[in-house]
């Protein structure tokens, strides 16, 4: 044997006793080392996936085996609650809300510009996702329109129970959606959007049965919106999408005036987008001028 494999024997030789010199030291003083399996290559082992967040019963809180000892990020924020992200966004909505002097009758009152009315009732109807119930944003604006012309204020309905906000819910109504302050105007207007997805479902397996072509159905459903929202669980069974005529005078005033707001409200987006249109035309021929 060459001296270089000599001096290879040893080195080996001598790391291995240093190794089971260790290992019999940790045995003497009671350290036991673990063996862990290894992991195949073929097939790299797998962190579970966190579950979801969800609610349980306290029987289910006991504690858990851990599954990874990576530590969670130091400085990664605590997951927001869904109410204080519902009140964030709605702080962002107000934000962006302008109010002017309005008149109603004879009196003045404080309301929404109309870019904030089209504003709010696009974010409302995204929201309550109106689009899968055949609505949009303009059946909001003319809703609240049908309610209240974006007014503000207090009323009272016929039973003689008092009604609050721009979309004038009575306190069991903003309970049942859980609106906690109808007097608010961004939440009020949500609300509303909520309201009319279910009044719109409710209308749709009233009108199933008919014969209808797309433009018919579409009118009689939002007629049905108008039904749900304006009238009592008895009123609202009186309506078989034939009868709107036979309704009360206040319910037909309703259908009409949310139909006229509806179309005020596809007017001045149309209007908004061409003053946009105007702005950067301007804009762009200004540009070419002074360059020329």
């Amino acid at each position: 044997m060459t001296g270089e494999r000599w001096a290879i024997y040893f080195a080996v030789t001598g790391f291995a006793t240093v190794a089971l010199g260790c290992l019999a030291g940790m045995w003497a003083m009671g350290m036991h080392p673990r063996l862990l399996p290894l992991a195949s290559a073929s097939a790299p082992a797998r962190i579970p996936a966190p579950a979801p967040v969800s609610k349980v019963a306290p029987s289910a809180l006991a504690p858990q085996p851990i599954e990874t000892h990576a530590a969670a990020a130091p400085d990664a924020p605590p997951p927001q609650p869904p109410a204080a992200a519902d009140e964030a966004y709605y702080a962002r909505l107000r934000s962006q809300i302008h109010w002017v002097p309005t008149r109603l009758g004879r009196e003045m009152f404080m309301a929404p510009d109309l870019a904030s009315r089209v504003l709010l009732a696009k974010a409302a109807a995204q929201r309550a996702a109106l689009s899968d119930v055949g609505l949009g944003f303009q059946d909001v604006y003319g809703v609240i329109t049908a309610e209240t012309s974006w007014v503000p204020r207090r009323g009272s309905g016929r039973n003689g129970t008092a009604s609050y906000g721009v979309a004038q819910f009575e306190p069991t109504t903003a309970k049942a959606l859980g609106l906690q302050n109808p007097e608010d105007l961004v939440e009020a207007v949500h609300a509303a959007a909520r309201h009319m997805k279910e009044a719109a479902e409710w209308s749709r397996t009233r009108i199933a049965g008919l014969r209808l072509d797309a433009g018919e159905r579409a009118l009689r459903l939002r007629e049905g919106v108008s039904v749900y929202y304006n009238l009592s669980s008895r009123g609202r069974a009186a309506w078989n999408g034939r009868n709107t005529d036979a309704l009360p005078m206040p319910t037909r005033q309703h259908i009409l005036n949310a139909r006229v707001g509806a179309l005020e409200a596809g007017f001045l987006e149309a209007q908004m987008r061409a003053s946009q249109f105007g702005a950067v035309r301007t804009v762009a021929v200004a540009s070419g001028a002074a360059g020329s």
